[in-house]
C-alpha cells in the first residue's frame, strides 16, 4: 500500500517516497516482499501519490501496479484486494480449485521490514490456521514497545486487555477477499472479524513512519544493526 499523501510528515514529499538512510521507504518494502517467500506483489497507489506511481514504473517495470481512488487506507486496501481476487479466483477456478490463495497486505511506511520478517508473519499465519492453510492474522506490536523505541504509536486499541498498534502488515486467508473491514485510519486490518492477532515486539513491524522524528530513529536502528525481533 503506497498511496498515502503523508501529511503527518510534512514537506513536499509523498509518504512513500520518504528517505530513510537515502533509500525511499516503498524501495525498502518492494525488496523486502521480492526476497519473502511472497509469491506475486502489487504496488497499490492512488492519485494522491502520482511521484510514486511513476517512481514504481520507471524502477521496477515488472511490478504490477493498481490505482486506487485515494479514498483512504482502509477503502483503497478494500479495492485492491477485490482487485487482486478476483483474478486469484479466477486462476485458481482455472487450476480446478475454488479457494484462491491467501493475501498479505503491507504498508509501505514500513522501512525496517525484510525478508525474514515478512516470512515470520507468513509462517504465524500458517500456526494460526488449519495445517497449510494460513488463517487471517491481523499483526499489531505493544504500544509499549512502540515508546521504547521512541515512535509514534497512534490508533493504539486494546487486545486482550494490551495496548497495542496494528503493524501495517496482515494476511488475510483464501476466499476472504471484500469481507467486512473494522480497521483504523492508519493500517486498517483485512479480516472479517475472525482473524487471529498476531502480538509481536519485533522492531522490523514496530517502526512505521509517520512523523519526522520517526525518520530519525528509523534510521538510528538501522545504523546501529538493532533491526531484529
Amino acid at each position: 500500500m503506497c498511496g498515502g499523501r503523508g501529511t503527518r510528515l510534512g514537506g513536499e514529499t509523498e509518504k512513500p517516497l520518504t528517505r530513510v538512510a537515502e533509500r525511499p521507504m516503498v524501495d525498502r518494502v518492494c525488496d523486502a516482499l521480492a526476497g519473502s517467500r511472497v509469491e506475486t506483489a502489487y504496488a497499490v497507489v492512488s492519485p494522491h501519490a502520482s511521484a510514486t506511481r511513476a517512481h514504481l514504473v520507471e524502477e521496477r517495470p515488472n511490478l504490477p501496479v493498481i490505482d486506487a481512488p485515494g479514498d483512504g487506507y482502509v477503502a483503497d486496501l478494500r479495492y485492491a484486494m477485490e482487485a487482486v481476487g478476483e483474478a486469484d479466483v479466477d486462476e485458481a477456478v482455472d487450476a480446478g480449485d475454488s479457494t484462491p490463495p491467501p493475501l498479505l497486505t503491507v504498508a509501505a511506511d514500513l522501512p525496517l521490514l525484510d525478508p525474514a520478517a515478512v516470512d515470520a508473519v507468513i509462517d504465524a499465519a500458517r500456526a494460526a490456521g488449519d495445517g497449510d492453510a494460513p488463517r487471517s492474522l491481523t499483526v499489531c506490536v505493544p504500544a509499549a514497545r512502540k515508546r521504547e523505541l521512541g515512535v509514534s504509536a497512534d490508533a493504539a486499541t486494546e487486545v486482550n486487555g494490551r495496548e497495542v498498534v496494528p503493524a501495517g502488515i496482515n494476511v488475510v486467508g483464501g476466499g476472504e477477499v471484500g469481507s467486512d473491514d473494522d480497521g483504523d485510519s492508519d493500517h486498517g486490518t483485512d479480516d472479517d472479524g475472525d482473524a487471529a492477532v498476531h502480538v509481536t515486539e519485533d522492531a522490523r513491524l514496530a517502526v512505521n513512519v509517520n512523523y519526522p522524528s520517526d525518520v530519525r530513529i528509523a534510521e538510528r536502528l538501522l545504523n546501529e544493526g538493532e533491526t531484529d525481533d
